[in-house]
């Protein structure tokens, strides 16, 4: 009877698994998941992939062939980090690029470890941190839009730095709004102080008369 028992019971338990996708090899997403995603997927823009190829290739130079259009297209292009690394090294003098040694490899680690290498290069640079993608939005492919945004905010730094490492049509990126930085000489800080001490008011004329002391009653005419 156990043994008849025991058979039962992994005869049902087969028949509930079987068929059952497995959790780390999941099909197409549905519901929810699959709702975000191509949300996700909206935001990524056809026009401005071309124009940050055009730039990716005029600031890297070389050999470097631009790939065929298309989000899928452009991810295989960038996935493995080599011009990730390229690009960001470019925008440094010789001999100071933060990345030194870019090793071609098809090994996923390596590759995704010269990902984060721009990453973290590209936050150096100036890139906030809200506009720095994850390494696997590119490396998986999971949100192409945040890597067009890493990529704008980077442009936009090159150009508005102005300092001779940009190439390419500055038309493609926006300048960012810098600070104004006034200069005041030691006479127009002197009348600022003065003009403090005023607003602050003054004690000139000033005496105890009328006041009591502590503890006292205070007459009242």
């Amino acid at each position: 009877n156990i043994c008849r028992f025991n058979v039962l019971f992994v005869l049902c338990f087969l028949s509930q698994t079987v068929g059952r996708p497995n959790m780390a090899n999941r099909g197409p997403s549905y519901g929810l998941s699959r709702e975000v995603q191509e949300k996700i997927e909206q935001k990524y823009d056809p026009d401005l992939e071309q124009r940050l190829v055009d730039w990716i290739v005029s600031q890297c130079g070389g050999n470097l062939e631009k790939p065929q259009p298309g989000k899928e297209n452009f991810q295989k292009w960038l996935m493995d980090g080599t011009i990730l690394c390229r690009l960001i090294n470019s925008l440094f003098p010789r001999g100071k690029e933060p990345i030194k040694k870019i090793p071609e490899t098809q090994m996923a680690f390596k590759q995704m470890e010269k990902i984060s290498q721009f990453l973290q290069a590209a936050e150096a640079y100036g890139v906030t941190t809200t506009d720095i993608f994850q390494t696997v939005d590119l490396w998986e492919g999971k949100d192409m839009a945040a890597v067009q945004r890493t990529l704008m905010a980077l442009g936009s730094l090159a150009v508005t730095k102005d300092d001779g490492h940009y190439k390419g049509d500055r038309d493609w990126f926006h300048r960012k709004a810098q600070g104004y930085r006034r200069e005041f000489t030691e006479e127009q800080l002197r009348q600022g102080q003065s003009l403090i001490g005023l607003q602050m008011g003054s004690n000139r004329g000033a005496s105890q008369s009328g006041m009591t002391g502590y503890g006292m009653h205070r007459q009242i005419m």
